[in-house]
């Protein structure tokens, strides 16, 4: 052990061999440097580095992540998003006391030397071999810049992080090599540019916009003498002279770099004594990142976009290159969100069910004929911290798009569609049933699009009141919500016809599973979402058109250039008469019907009522011809639980219905988005009605009307096609509701 001296360090021996240990390395960097040719054959042999020929292209224009915009139709702001906090900014936009000070502190010989300066690298060597370590750097502001693009590319892959920035003879000669190179092709002013713009300056700032605003508030053309010196001491050790933390190391290593700046004749003496006699006044500017800083409650909507763009094959064919695109970010991403619509919407979401509340509201509003998503409300509060009720799920949406993971049955709001479906088939709306409040109908009635029954025994139902017993027309049976009747019209209509109708207008299921062909559907006992619900009623408001939902009408990139974006696809999907008659005879439900409550009187609107079993999903989906809004209320969190005996928004309800809670929510929603909008009324159609039996409650008169107007020698009137007559009905609770129920049922609510 007599390698160690009484005063303790290295020996002499011990120095010469760390000091030779330096001078190889150094010499073989210098001999890849001098021999390029030769030293990466050499080195590539190793194993050491590779790809020597040519630079690559994104050393000389590095795509860096920026800021991502997001703006409402109108140009407003909606939100800040980014994986990385930076603007990128031209030099000339960089205060020259900024691009003095980073060089002063950095490479005050940058103007100098080449790529690499090699009176730096030998005094490097000297002091590193005197000290016994590695006590002094000998990068360049250009190889500092190499090696940043490195840590660029690697994102937040920690082995990529390690793999940039490994002390290996390799990476240090891969930077050297490239060094050179980006100095013969960029020159001394764009490298100071990219390196000013790509640098990390601590707080989640990247590059000298973005912390400028950060510590000062300001842009970095405003940047006084002192304030530059400060952000150019930042770049050695973010952490250890964040002025946010500790001001007083701040401040010792701003004095040094304006010592430097005097030292190398960029300031006078006296100006730097000025500038350090001046306290370090900070404005901080607390970053506002992601969807939770979006105006008007619009979270959801904005994580919609972000989800949008993350999964739409228009935005990359796989996920990886997808999601490089939105965190490389720097986008202005203007939405279809009307400003209006949304501050609407979510007062609607809040006007009546508290964020505490045992259930929630999702509001979504969609414009018919483009399918343009207006707003989406949630009386939950966009976020993380669930103690403030806060919640990233989207009650709009599917699981695809950051939603539940099957969505909601969405009861009677499903009758329109089997409606839809009979007059498409030639049925009149006149077309008339006398049942009693309950019946049963055998399932092997109801045909499946393969050929076969839709099952075996009897599907069980009821209507909501027992006083519900007697005849009814379409338009009747619409406005009370007669489940009876919409039985036996889907048996009639068929019931494969009804699921393709449903398919055409948009009823998707989510997890991209196929609707289950079960004769409960016409009760909406399979579940869909509001944002499509709010699409399938858009296509009754436009006539017959069904439009798939978008929420992007144009992305840029910082260059200016113009990305595709997914365009809404609109097909016919009944005629525009058949589309009409449905909004004539959907009018009566907001008019005297079970959506009296929420009918709008200043304009033609039309609506429906959904309640499923034991009222564990209530809805209301209604429109005009220019907007359409869907309103769920639910139980959003655990086991579904029935709304029976509860209080919502300081109110008490003993059973909660579409019509009571739902629809005054869309009354809002609709009223607010529609002020001062123009207004059409729904195309004119005369809808025929069914004469009256005098006494609806005996089956037999069904039997003596068959001669009468609307009556069954009529096409498309009378009883079922097979004759079959349909006894009782009960939804049997474990086959109906919201939640995860798979089986028979659902519907029955108003």
């Amino acid at each position: 052990m007599a390698n160690k001296r009484s005063g303790g360090g290295l020996t002499g021996t011990q120095q010469a061999a760390k000091f030779l240990g330096v001078s190889v390395l150094s010499g073989a960097v210098l001999a890849g440097i001098a021999l390029p040719a030769a030293g990466a054959l050499g080195l590539a042999a190793k194993g050491t580095v590779e790809g020597f020929d040519e630079i690559p292209s994104n050393l000389k224009t590095p795509p860096l992540s920026q800021r991502t915009t997001i703006l409402d139709s109108s140009g407003g702001h909606l939100a800040t998003v980014y994986s990385r906090d930076r603007k990128v900014v031209p030099l000339e936009k960089i205060s020259p006391y900024m691009q003095k000070a980073i060089v002063a502190i950095e490479d005050s010989r940058f103007y100098e030397h080449g790529a690499v300066d090699l009176k730096g690298v030998l005094r490097a060597i000297n002091r590193n071999a005197q000290s016994g370590g590695v006590a002094q750097g000998a990068s360049t502001l250009t190889q500092q810049y190499v090696k940043n693009v490195f840590v660029e590319e690697a994102g937040d892959d920690p082995e990529k992080v390690a793999q940039a920035t490994q002390q290996t003879i390799g990476r240090k000669v891969r930077e050297l090599k490239y060094a050179i190179q980006v100095e013969e092709e960029l020159g001394k002013k764009k490298i100071l540019e990219n390196y000013l713009n790509i640098t990390f300056f601590g707080q989640q700032a990247y590059g000298i916009e973005a912390a400028s605003q950060r510590y000062f508030s300001k842009p970095a053309a405003d940047l006084k003498l002192e304030e530059a010196a400060m952000m150019a001491g930042l770049v050695q050790s973010p952490s250890r002279y964040d002025p946010v933390n500790d001001i007083q190391e701040a401040t010792k290593r701003r004095d040094v770099v304006l010592q430097r700046m005097a030292d190398v004749k960029d300031i006078s003496q006296a100006e730097a004594d000025k500038a350090k006699a001046t306290p370090v006044k900070l404005k901080v500017k607390t970053p506002r990142n992601g969807c939770i800083t979006a105006v008007d409650g619009a979270g959801f909507f904005c994580d919609y976009v972000r989800k949008t763009i993350l999964t739409d094959p228009v935005f990359g064919k796989t996920v990886e290159e997808r999601q490089k695109l939105w965190n490389l970010g720097g986008l202005t991403i203007r939405t279809t969100l009307d400003p209006r619509a949304q501050e609407a919407a979510n007062e609607a979401a809040v006007a009546k069910i508290n964020e505490d509340d045992k259930v929630a509201a999702s509001v979504v509003q969609v414009q018919p004929g483009t399918g343009k998503i207006l707003s989406m409300g949630q009386s939950r509060p966009y976020g993380l911290d669930q103690k403030q009720h806060q919640t990233t799920l989207n009650l709009a949406v599917g699981s695809r798009m950051g939603g539940t993971t099957y969505g909601f049955q969405v009861g009677s709001t499903f009758k329109p569609i089997t409606a839809a479906a009979a007059l498409e088939k030639g049925l009149s709306p006149a077309q008339s049933f006398s049942t009693p409040w309950k019946i049963s109908v055998p399932m092997n009635s109801f045909t499946t699009c393969a050929g076969g029954p839709a099952g075996g025994g009897n599907w069980d139902l009821q209507n909501e009141l027992q006083s519900e017993a007697g005849s009814w027309d379409m338009t009747s049976a619409l406005g009370k919500s007669i489940n009876t009747y919409f039985a036996h019209l889907e048996q009639m209509t068929g019931l494969c016809e009804t699921v393709n109708m449903a398919k055409k207008m948009g009823y998707e299921q989510s997890l991209g599973k196929d609707l289950k062909e079960l004769p409960s559907i016409t009760l909406g006992g399979q579940e869909s979402t509001p944002l499509d619900m709010a699409s399938v009623y858009a296509t009754f408001a436009n006539r017959g058109t069904y439009c798939t939902p978008i929420a992007i009408e144009s992305i840029t990139t910082p260059n200016g250039k113009k990305l595709k974006v997914p365009q809404t696809r609109c097909s016919r999907a009944m005629s525009e008469r058949t589309a009409d008659t449905v909004n004539q005879m959907l009018k009566g439900v907001v008019e005297d019907g079970t959506g009296q409550r929420a009918g709008l009187s200043d304009r033609d609107n039309a609506g429906k009522t959904g309640t499923t079993n034991d009222r564990k999903d209530a809805w209301f989906v209604g429109y005009t011809p220019n907007l359409s809004t869907a309103v769920w209320v639910g139980d959003d969190v655990g086991e579904k639980t029935g709304m029976y005996n509860i209080t919502i928004g300081g109110v008490y309800y003993d059973k909660v219905c579409g019509g009571c809670l739902p629809g005054p929510i869309w009354r809002i929603a609709m009223t607010g988005a529609l002020k001062a909008s123009e207004t059409p009324s729904f195309a004119p159609v005369s809808v025929p009605r069914a004469e009256k039996p005098e006494d609806k409650e005996k089956p037999r008169d069904r039997d003596r009307n068959r001669n009468k107007p609307g009556g069954g020698d009529k096409p498309g009137d009378g009883r079922p096609g097979d004759g079959t007559p349909f006894p009782g009905i009960t939804i049997p609770p474990d086959l109906a509701g919201g939640g995860n129920n798979r089986g028979q049922g659902g519907g029955g609510g108003r």
